[in-house]
């Protein structure tokens, strides 16, 4: 019988390997984890972990994240974010080197990149311009842009920018719309307008129609009451269910020989979730699912 792992390899995969595990994903019924890491050795305890339950991981790095691997020795003022662009690339680098042994798929992404931190965003992706030069592929599988505190427009037309460079050197985007509440990485949403944490079917579609004249390779974090942080059952109102609905209509808006599930979503800010508002949340197409907070 063939494999997954058959069919896309493991190790770090890239372009339409990333594809096909998405594609895989959302056909069968699960969410691939995505970790944040902040060291080499956070990196080799995700791979580990992967390894001994013989599944796909996601290893993401933030802003913050990406500092912090860098030391504390450079900072982030002169040159403008030489401290995350540096760490990231290290770490992607050092993933890079050390998951061709670990024997599973493996996506190296970057985390939430907000308007005001788009000097690391171009850092990485000059990275990934020169390795993708000299090795055929880039030095990423994927980046995050997380422009949701923009308003609609600005964000998707910047979103659309960046993705034509990306689509050069088939790099998978993510995507967010809505807020996702709370606070990680620098980005304060405690007290943003509670409406704003639930995405409308019109948005994603707005968001799928235009990214899609690019390439078909990006996914959406479609908010959903989503907050980060760690929070009990029950004490934040998620509605994963309206994932469902945001499929049906794109696939109206698409008509003819629309898939049932034509969108990759993401669930950011789960910790905490209950088993239900995962399971609803992986059945309407949520491909990845972020693990930071459960792992500081």
């Amino acid at each position: 019988m063939v494999t997954l792992a058959d069919e896309i390899g493991t190790g770090v995969i890239t372009g339409a390997k990333v594809v096909k595990l998405f594609e895989f994903a959302k056909e069968k019924g699960f969410a691939i984890p995505a970790v944040n890491v902040v060291s080499s050795s956070s990196c080799n305890a995700v791979l580990e972990a992967a390894a001994k339950i013989n599944s796909p991981i996601i290893i993401q790095v933030s802003n913050g994240g990406g500092a912090f691997f860098a030391g504390k020795h450079i900072n982030n003022k002169d040159p403008k974010e030489q401290a995350s662009i540096s760490g990231s690339v290290a770490m992607a680098l050092h993933v890079r080197q050390m998951a061709k042994f670990y024997k599973v798929p493996v996506v190296i992404h970057s985390d939430h990149c907000a308007k005001k931190l788009l000097p690391w965003f171009d850092g990485m992706l000059a990275a990934d311009e020169e390795y993708f030069e000299k090795n055929g592929e880039p030095l990423f599988s994927s980046h995050m842009l997380d422009l949701s505190e923009e308003v609609d427009s600005e964000n998707i037309e910047t979103c659309k920018k960046y993705f034509e460079r990306m689509s050069k050197m088939n790099i998978w985007l993510e995507m967010e719309i809505g807020i996702t509440g709370g606070e990680e990485d620098g980005v304060d949403n405690t007290h943003a307008d509670q409406n704003k944490l639930y995405t409308q079917p019109e948005q994603i579609w707005n968001v799928h129609d235009e990214l899609s004249s690019v390439s078909p390779n990006f996914s959406i974090a479609a908010a959903f009451g989503n907050v980060h942080g760690v929070y009990k059952p029950g004490n934040v109102k998620l509605n994963p269910g309206i994932l469902a609905t945001h499929q049906k209509y794109v696939g109206e808006k698409i008509g003819t020989g629309a898939s049932d599930k034509p969108c990759f979503f993401v669930f950011h800010g789960g910790s905490g979730s209950t088993e239900e508002d995962i399971n609803t949340a992986v059945m309407a197409g949520g491909v990845k699912k972020n693990v930071d907070t459960d792992t500081q």
